[in-house]
Formats: C-alpha cells, sequence, structure tokens
C-alpha cells in the first residue's frame, strides 16, 4: 500500500514513522514533509501543499490511505475534496472540522449537548469585550475565534493583560501588529474577528485523543504536555515543550467520566447536526481536584507533541487502524500498548516562541529510520535538508522521545539522547515529566 501523510511537522514525522513500520506498506509519502522525514528511506517527501494537487498526486499515485495532520488542510476542505473523488482519507470534513476551526462554534456545541465547559461569552466588538473583562475580572481566558497556529490563547492574569489580547486579537491597537488568525464565519456568514472570552478553570490539564470514524470511537493512550516555554511552568505559553504518556491524571475513573460526558455525547451530537465525525479527535481537558473533567477546546488532529509519546507506545499497526476507521469499519478493533512510560522533549529554535530563528545548523543527531525497536527517537518538527546538512527553519525543531520503565528512567534516556544534539540558540526544557514523577 502506498500511504500520504499531509503535513511537515513533528506530529506528521511521528505518524509517517509509525506507519511506515506496517508489513503492508510500500512507501509513505509525506507532504511537504521535513528534514527527518527527508533522511528515512521508508519516507519520501513531495513538496505539494495545495488542496486539489494534493488530490491530484494521491490519484495519480494510487495512494491507498491519505492521513491529514495539520488543521488547515482540515479546514479548507481537503477531506471533501479527496472524497468527492473517490479517494480513502481519514480526517472530519469541513464541517466537522468547525470543532477546532472556530472556537465559538465549538463552544456553541459544547452548550447545546450539555457538554462540560468553561462559561463563556463571544465577542467581535472591542467595546463590549473590554467591558465584560472589567465587569468579570481576572484571571480569564481569551481565545481568538479561529485558527492561529497555536498561539490563538491568552490567560490573563490581570487585566491589562486581558485587555492587550483583546486588542491584539481583534487587531483595534493600532501601535501592536495584530495576530494572524484564519477567521472563522459567524451566524451571519461573514468572517471577521472575534473572541470568546472564557472564565479561568482551576486544576490539571491532560491531552485525550481518540480516532472516529463517524459511530465507533477508540480512545488512544493519555497523555500530558508542558505548555510554557521554561523550568517549573513558568514563561510564555508554548505551542508545547515536551510530553509524556500515559498521564497518572487521567486515573480509570477519570478516563470514563472523559468518555461518558465529554467524548461519547460530542460523536453523538455532531451525529445529531448532521455531520458525523471522522477522524483524530483531541480533548483538552482540565481536571480539578475531585477528579472532574471539563473540556477547554477541542482540536480535530493529533496533538504535537503528544504524538510523539504515544505512538511509541503503540504496538498495534497503526495502518490497519486508520484503514478501519476510514472505512467506517472501527468498531471491534483494539489497540495494543507498551506498558512503559514514554516521554519527549522538545529542543526549540532561538527566539521561541515569539520570533523563531531559523538557519542555524543541527549536528549530533542519530540516524534515521522505522525502528520499532529503538528506547530513543528524535522527530523532527521544524528541520530542512539543505545541500546534506539540517538546518533549523521552525519554533520547535526536535523532539527527542524516549521509553523508560518510569518516568524518571524515560525522561533520563531523552535527556541522554538529546545531550549530543546541538545547534546555535537551542533551548529546552530541563524538567519534562516533572509532574508525573511527583503524582507517582
Amino acid at each position: 500500500m502506498k500511504v500520504l501523510v499531509i503535513g511537515g511537522g513533528g506530529r506528521e514525522h511521528a505518524l509517517a514513522w509509525k506507519i511506515a513500520q506496517s508489513p503492508k506498506v510500500q512507501m509513505v509519502f509525506v507532504a511537504p514533509g521535513n528534514g527527518g522525514t527527508a533522511s528515512d528511506l521508508r519516507l519520501k517527501n513531495v513538496p505539494i501543499e495545495g488542496v486539489q494537487a494534493l488530490a491530484d498526486f494521491a490519484q495519480a499515485e494510487k495512494v491507498s490511505l491519505t492521513v491529514v495532520g495539520p488543521e488547515a488542510p482540515l479546514a479548507a476542505g481537503v477531506v471533501d475534496v479527496f472524497r468527492a473523488r473517490g479517494l480513502r482519507i481519514f480526517g472530519p470534513t469541513q464541517a466537522a472540522a468547525q470543532l477546532e476551526s472556530s472556537k465559538a462554534f465549538s463552544k456553541d456545541f459544547m452548550q447545546r449537548h450539555g457538554i462540560p465547559t468553561a462559561l463563556y461569552q463571544t465577542f467581535a466588538d472591542a467595546a463590549a469585550a473590554h467591558a465584560h473583562v472589567e465587569k468579570t475580572g481576572v484571571p480569564i481566558v481569551i481565545k481568538a475565534d479561529g485558527l492561529a497556529a497555536g498561539k490563538g490563547v491568552v490567560v490573563a492574569a490581570t487585566v491589562d493583560e486581558a485587555h492587550a489580547a483583546i486588542d491584539w486579537m481583534l487587531g483595534t491597537d493600532a501601535g501592536v501588529p495584530p495576530l494572524e488568525v484564519q477567521h472563522s464565519a459567524g451566524s451571519d456568514g461573514r468572517a471577521v474577528p472575534r473572541v470568546v472570552i472564557e472564565e479561568f478553570l482551576e486544576g490539571e490539564e491532560a491531552s485525550f485523543i481518540v480516532i472516529a470514524d463517524g459511530r465507533n470511537v477508540l480512545p488512544l493512550a493519555t497523555s500530558q504536555d508542558h505548555k510554557r516555554a521554561f523550568d517549573g511552568d513558568t514563561g510564555p505559553n508554548t505551542g508545547g515543550m515536551g510530553a509524556y504518556s500515559p498521564a497518572p491524571v487521567v486515573t480509570p475513573n477519570v478516563h470514563a467520566r472523559v468518555m461518558h460526558e465529554i467524548i461519547q455525547p460530542t460523536l453523538d451530537g455532531m451525529a445529531k447536526d448532521g455531520i458525523p465525525y471522522t477522524g483524530f479527535l483531541y480533548a483538552g481537558l482540565m481536571i480539578d481536584a475531585q477528579g472532574r473533567p471539563k473540556a477547554l477546546e477541542f482540536n480535530c488532529r493529533m496533538g504535537d507533541p503528544e504524538t510523539q509519546p504515544i505512538v511509541m507506545r503503540l504496538k498495534s499497526d497503526l495502518l490497519d487502524v486508520l484503514v478501519h476507521a476510514a472505512d467506517g469499519t472501527l468498531g471491534g478493533v483494539e489497540l495494543q500498548w507498551d506498558r512503559r512510560i514514554a516521554l519527549g522533549v522538545v529542543m526549540a529554535a532561538a527566539g521561541y516562541p515569539q520570533v523563531p530563528r531559523k538557519g542555524d545548523a543541527i549536528t549530533g543527531l542519530p540516524p534515521a529510520g522505522p525502528d520499532a525497536t529503538a528506547e530513543a527517537v528524535v522527530f523532527h518538527a521544524g528541520t530542512v535538508k539543505e545541500g546534506g546538512r539540517l538546518m533549523t527553519s521552525g519554533g520547535r525543531v526536535l523532539c527527542v522521545t524516549a521509553l523508560g520503565e518510569s518516568v524518571k528512567v524515560a525522561q533520563q534516556r531523552a535527556y541522554e539522547a538529546l545531550a549530543p544534539i546541538a545547534f546555535d540558540g537551542m533551548q529546552f526544557r530541563h524538567d519534562i515529566g516533572h509532574r508525573a514523577i511527583k503524582a507517582r
């Protein structure tokens, strides 16, 4: 079988690496891929990004399955285009992908279907949003209504921070460049800047990712990431500086509640609304001290860097599972997991997350390959191969991921594997997994 993985980040490298281990695979194409996928002989980068061009390629190459990694092609309707041509693809339709592409749609959906989440209001008018903050107080959460490459959420600890976030997201402060957002359409059909303002929830965050085929749902191993840039969970929010699996905070009781109160009602609600959901569904959770989960957000894809530890632990043939999911035959499928802990440490570029620097040479990398028995793997994200050299090309550059009998062992192995790797200005946290170690 030929498989196409759409995307070029760490999530896509990890998915392609795992799919390539299937004995049924002839070739895994990655579009556009990165320096890591370019270095793996069982993977082949193809420099294509447009939805129609991707469908043309899949048709010409007789690709058996396409797997969509990032959110932008989903929001652009890549699944709809492929299905219209009779091409097998795994991911939600453009309408279903609104669960991620529009925070307002997602919050309205959760409220309509009784899914526990934070209280919220949506604003297109800056003055009304500012007045709401003054009335409600802080801490408070400000979210851009649309795709913002992971930068569209601000947890404001002060009123001034909240006001600044509103102006930044709505573009109402002439002295500050506005946040780049792919705005979603409101109830009037117009795509205008909006913000969703939510109550601040106390607790511990966790990532809960499932595979859905429109009717059936299969939970993946739980995971937890570290959003803050610096040790001790300090500094600015990022797309994620590291992750581990499983997440101790998701106890068997919490897991059952999440499935019963959040995941299944979401799948049922989407079907009831006439937009059945097929694809990865990522629920970002806040779990309070009593073990009660609430949905912070939905993503219509695997998380990054959560994917890397999850696929390291997956023993089942991922290709088989995704074919079943794309064909609507997921019922009865079971996943086998390595009982060990997996932990990944992100190595980021100088200037990340504000203005990441590109073009620094990377040295000290191990050989690439789809080794299913490796205890440590370096997954690439923001890398590019130029003249035989690997260079940085984005904010999060690498995710060094390792398996271990305990969180401490997995952590030690990840940092040992990271030690020889170097590039100018590199930054990484030294305490990935500290919450799991404390919990255990």
